[in-house]
């Protein structure tokens, strides 16, 4: 049977390539929902995803990245003292309002990131090379992603000013892009001098390398022991912490539900319109059908050549979709919207596909199941 599905599909493709197309459609509505799921909420965590910190040290409770609070600066020491810990450093989160040179742009609020400008520092550290860091040390130096120039109205070298203050673009990146807001990344005094904040007043985040990935666990387990005397504070590991962000804006906000919604209206879509593709091409080799039940073939075999088929419709469209997924995903990052792909996320892109396709050829099965070779008198 499996030799008679694939040779039907070569003589009779032209019957398929509706299934095939529908089948791939699927697929690629699926892979882009996807990849905008995890770029748009993956930007909740670019904060720790870019940047080579293991630990991350906040206040308690703390859901996402944005909502930081400050913590004093004992914290650090605490830090330091563990066997583990390779360097600390502060983590400073100023909410902000921008107003560009444009005078036709008004007020935009934006996430002002104050971090050490050292070429060794941890924050942000796969974003930014070494000459970008040296830049962030003249005083009211900042860098923008440079797919907000437009939204701040403004251009790399030019003036713009933060809570009344007046900084100075130096430099424009890409995957700096937030969730919520237009992030800004300035030097520690910087930011201070934007938030109005004295230089010994604790920072948002204190963060912290170990000397191998593999420490964070352990070390993060020992830092988690209450101290009292150092006021309340949280430890997370870079994965943790990135999951906690991520896991907020999915969730627990409504924009998070209504995309996850989205992903299973898309899912249904596909079976239902791929089923009524594979329905389509029963019907119209049912009179074939019935000339195998005619000659003893059963209406379990015959069912099991329709999902045969669905098989193989599904892997064709599978390749249709890998390809036409690539393409479109590949202008999207051109063009800045947020998309993102991971290995894991593409294998169950993948698998729902094919399991699209294989529902839609048991949907398929009822066509196969009236085929009686009585019809072939008519």
């Amino acid at each position: 049977m499996i030799a008679l599905a694939r040779k039907t599909l070569v003589h009779e493709w032209r019957r398929f390539v509706p299934a095939i197309f529908a089948v791939g459609f699927s697929g690629l509505l699926l892979a882009v929902q996807a990849a905008l799921v995890l770029g748009i909420f993956g930007s909740a965590a670019v904060y720790v995803n870019t940047s080579r910190a293991d630990l991350w040290v906040g206040y308690p409770g703390t859901q996402s990245v944005s909502f930081g609070r400050s913590i004093g600066n004992d914290v650090a020491a605490r830090l330091q003292m563990d066997p583990a810990v390779q360097a600390v450093e502060p983590y400073l989160w100023v909410d902000a309002d921008w107003y560009g040179s444009d005078a036709a742009t008004g007020g935009v609020p934006v996430y002002v990131s104050g971090i050490r400008s050292a070429a060794d520092g941890l924050m942000f550290a796969r974003l930014l090379a070494p000459w970008q860091r040296e830049a962030l040390r003249e005083p009211g130096a900042v860098i923008v992603d440079k797919a907000d120039l437009g939204t701040l109205g403004t251009h790399v070298g030019q003036a713009a000013w933060i809570n009344g203050h007046r900084v100075r673009v130096v430099a424009a990146i890409g995957g700096l892009r937030g969730l919520g807001g237009v992030n800004v990344l300035a030097s520690l005094d910087t930011a201070r001098l934007l938030a109005d904040a004295d230089a010994g007043s604790g920072s948002t985040y204190w963060v912290a390398s170990t000397r191998t990935p593999a420490d964070a666990d352990a070390a993060r387990a020992r830092l988690a022991v209450s101290t009292p005397a150092l006021g309340p504070f949280e430890v997370w590991t870079a994965p943790q912490f990135s999951r906690r962000s991520q896991r907020y804006w999915i969730l627990d906000t409504g924009a998070g539900v209504a995309v996850l919604f989205m992903v299973v209206v898309v899912c249904v879509v596909g079976v239902v319109v791929t089923s009524q593709s594979l329905l389509a091409v029963v019907a119209g080799s049912s009179r074939e059908y019935a000339v195998l039940n005619a000659l003893g073939v059963s209406h379990g075999a015959l069912g099991r050549l329709v999902v045969e088929q669905a098989g193989w419709i599904g892997g064709l469209g599978l390749v249709l979709a890998a390809g036409a997924s690539a393409a479109l995903l590949g202008a999207a990052a051109a063009y800045g919207v947020p998309v993102a792909m991971t290995p894991a996320v593409g294998l169950s892109c993948a698998g729902m596909v094919v399991l699209v396709a294989l529902l839609s050829g048991f949907f398929a099965m009822r066509g196969v199941m009236r085929a009686d070779p009585s019809m072939l008198l008519r």
